[in-house]
């Protein structure tokens, strides 16, 4: 025990230096600019833009679908450990039947029908086509939509979010509140054209979505994201905090000014840093989560150093490009995946909404730009001043998250933090695993928001 303080003593003096050394007791930082920019080709033309919003279908030629079978059927698999399971990542054996299924039983035809009775557009912002999927509701006489931007993340798209569209545009006769989606596309992501330019970062991203709310006619509306989509929707709290009504994220990640400190300490004295049991167990031993998260995150530091070396494969295989996502829908969705000879992506999933997924990648070639906007984030993102959000907030932790960031910390950053719940199940593509579940989670939210709006 003697031992263990001493050491905990050492490290507080040398992480209190380096804190110190890092400037993080330095006042508030102010939030970052507005700004302005152009990602398009070539230099920005003195022309007034043109700022329509075209209807959009999704459409593919038949060569484009002749390849693709050509690709798969060319496939050269490999061979599989004995005993590996997903350990290794996704088994080749398990990707031969997905090539099988693939060939013989998915019907895009049928998921393009779906996702077209959705209504789709594109509108140019800051030189690029930005496309995105526009749910409104059938409303009551006399009854209002509330504008809701939902942003996806990766390796997902909009169409994480045909499951939950319709859940919140319906009308409900537990609450007054109905919602109109707006769903766009991550430039560089499925229909959204990729940036030009180096640069393109979440700041850039907050600024177009938020230019696409106000080219809709929204002044003010509410945010909700996960993954990229949580970032995305902080940066756009940060930059016009007066038009948002509301942020609801389910992926809160902080980094308090003296949160490494904390998780020292925490390590050998969990109750010194959080009261609640299942706070402590959120977060410690930190040693044992970190090496979760090392498992999992491999594919972060290829993708924000050299995206391009990996993209190259990747687009110019199917089953390559299916193996890389399928495996994030894995053990994102369990970690107990890793254990299983099918990832346990069947029991979550079904091989057509995953393959439609990748398909969107696929046929868009959109996979190289996607990865490129780890390499344009991260770096910046671990060394950005610690900012507070403070608009109205909620956050939905789901217990199969990659990591998770209990509500005494998450309310150091979101200083206006109304909800915090802890789910019952779930993991990191919520929209899409558990639409009902998030879709309660933020009515509740936006309900609670508008009647504090409301009282004097």
């Amino acid at each position: 025990m003697i031992f263990k303080v001493i050491s905990v003593f050492v490290l507080l003096i040398a992480v209190i230096v380096a804190l110190m050394l890092g400037g993080v007791f330095d006042t508030a930082p102010e939030p970052p600019e507005y700004g302005d920019g152009w990602w398009g080709k070539g230099e920005k033309p003195n022309t007034p833009p043109d700022e329509s919003i075209v209807p959009f279908e999704i459409q593919f030629e038949q060569s484009v679908f002749n390849d693709l079978k050509s690709r798969i059927r060319n496939t050269r698999f490999g061979e599989g450990l004995e005993d590996s399971r997903f350990n290794y990542g996704v088994r080749p054996e398990y990707m031969r039947n997905v090539a099988k299924y693939w060939l013989s039983s998915y019907n895009w035809t049928k998921q393009q029908e779906e996702i077209n009775t959705f209504d789709h557009f594109k509108t140019n912002i800051e030189g690029l086509d930005i496309h995105f999927m526009h749910v409104k509701p059938t409303l009551k006489a006399g009854q209002k939509a509330v504008p809701l931007l939902m942003i996806h993340g990766w390796p997902g798209s909009f169409y994480e979010y045909l499951k939950i569209a319709p859940l919140l545009t319906k009308v409900n006769d537990q609450s007054d509140v109905v919602f109109e989606l707006i769903c766009p596309s991550i430039p560089g992501y499925t229909f959204s054209e990729a940036s030009h330019k180096k640069g393109l970062d979440a700041l850039a991203v907050a600024r177009i979505f938020d230019k696409l709310m106000k080219r809709l006619g929204f002044r003010q509306y509410y945010i909700q994201g996960g993954d990229w989509g949580a970032y995305i929707i902080t940066k756009i709290a940060l930059i016009t905090p007066s038009s948002i009504l509301g942020l609801h994220s389910n992926m809160a990640t902080t980094r308090l000014p003296l949160q490494p400190l904390f998780l020292m300490i925490g390590s050998y004295f969990p109750s010194l840093i959080f009261s609640s049991k299942e706070d402590q167990d959120k977060v410690f031993p930190a040693g044992e989560k970190m090496a979760h998260i090392m498992l999992e995150t491999g594919y972060m530091h290829i993708q924000a150093t050299k995206p391009d070396t990996v993209g190259s494969a990747l687009n110019n295989s199917p089953i390559g490009l299916a193996a890389y996502i399928l495996e994030k829908f894995s053990t994102w969705t369990d970690p107990k995946g890793r254990d299983m000879d099918d990832g346990g992506i069947d029991k979550y999933w079904t091989l057509d909404e995953l393959l439609t997924n990748i398909m969107l990648y696929w046929m868009t070639g959109s996979i190289t730009p996607s990865m490129r906007f780890y390499k344009e984030n991260i770096a910046n993102a671990l060394q950005e001043p610690f900012y507070k959000i403070n608009v109205p907030s909620a956050v939905a932790d789901f217990p199969m998250e990659l990591s998770h960031t209990p509500e005494p910390w998450v309310r150091k950053q979101y200083v206006d933090l109304m909800k915090y719940t802890t789910m019952p199940r779930g993991g990191h593509f919520a929209a899409f695993e558990e639409p009902q579940l998030l879709a309660d989670d933020i009515r509740k939210f936006v309900t609670a928001v508008e009647l504090r709006r409301k009282t004097p």
